[in-house]
């Protein structure tokens, strides 16, 4: 069977991307990397669905629990680590699995990302007090400093906000300028995508199940060891979903029982919006809507059998 380098695997949360992606390489031979925002982040492994040792079955996972909470880390950053893992499984003849739902991510692989300074520390401390100033105040700036890139960005899309504006008070050029050198990252030809779409009412009731096996397995205490730390609320792993409800009953605002309701509400949506961005940016990519696992693996393993890799 000819297998292209690299095999994606995306879908909304609680979709049972991971042992579909565990399938996948046991029986391919390959490694998987974690293409999820959250689960990069130490500290998370319960609220944000770490695979434990049980589920990855001896096979290697990558990028999982890299990070400490107190760093942030960009599509561009996750990107750089990701293709250092990536690249010398390819040149090892090893398949490179993407698994995660940060869409962003597999579209920065595949549209690759404008080059891009770090943003200094004073730049964005200025606007991360902009940000507690309020979503209003950081799309008036934003369209001040870039209405054009401003006027592409979702309305509620507060991380695209405060992103175009720490690089245009950085590099002082709007992101039309910035995103002119963008190139893919990878080969086209080089990839095969695939994207989970279960059924969304049984998602929606397996989300609820998950959550309340999360707060059995210790998400509440994983909160309360964040919360201790004092780190700013407006850091990546602390937007984690799931995360702000729990962290808000720790501040006396709300009741556990509350605080549960809503992060499955948040996560219901999280799900919704993860359903939108797979359908819209990856039309392309092989749906997987069958009614079990095991057929959904059939269908990868039929589609990869046809492709052309280079």
């Amino acid at each position: 069977m000819a297998v292209p380098p690299f095999i994606f695997l995306g879908g909304p949360t609680a979709s049972g991307k991971t042992a579909l992606a565990v399938a996948l390489a046991q029986r391919v031979g390959g490694e998987i990397i974690n293409a999820d925002s959250m689960q990069l982040y130490r500290g998370l492994e319960v609220l944000s669905a770490q695979p434990g040792e049980d589920e990855r079955a001896g096979v290697p996972h990558h990028l999982f629990g890299e990070a400490d909470p107190s760093t942030r880390w960009s599509a561009g950053r996750w990107v750089r680590a990701a293709l250092a893992i990536a690249e010398p499984l390819r040149e090892s003849g090893v398949p490179a699995i993407f698994v995660g739902g940060t869409g962003l991510y597999f579209k920065t692989l595949i549209d690759g990302i404008a080059p891009t300074p770090e943003i200094p520390p004073e730049v964005r401390a200025e606007v991360s007090l902009l940000e507690e100033s309020g979503h209003a105040a950081l799309r008036a700036e934003a369209e001040r400093l870039d209405a054009e890139g401003a006027g592409r960005i979702k309305p509620g899309d507060r991380q695209r906000l405060v992103r175009l504006i720490e690089l245009v008070r950085t590099t002082g050029k709007p992101l039309s300028v910035l995103h002119a050198d963008t190139r893919p990252l990878i080969a086209p030809g080089s990839w095969a995508g695939f994207a989970l779409r279960p059924d969304r009412e049984a998602l929606y009731a397996r989300i609820e199940r998950r959550f309340d096996a999360m707060m059995e397995a210790g998400a509440l205490d994983e909160a309360r060891a964040l919360h201790a730390r004092g780190l700013d609320r407006q850091l990546p792993a602390l937007k984690a979903v799931g995360i702000r409800p729990l962290l808000a009953h720790l501040d006396g605002e709300l009741t556990l029982e509350e605080a549960v309701e809503r992060a499955k509400t948040d996560s219901r949506r999280y799900a919704k919006r993860q359903f939108t961005w797979f359908a819209n940016q990856h039309a392309d990519w092989t749906r997987l809507d069958a009614a079990t696992p095991d057929e959904n693996l059939a269908r990868m393993i039929a589609n990869l059998d046809k492709t052309d890799t280079p």
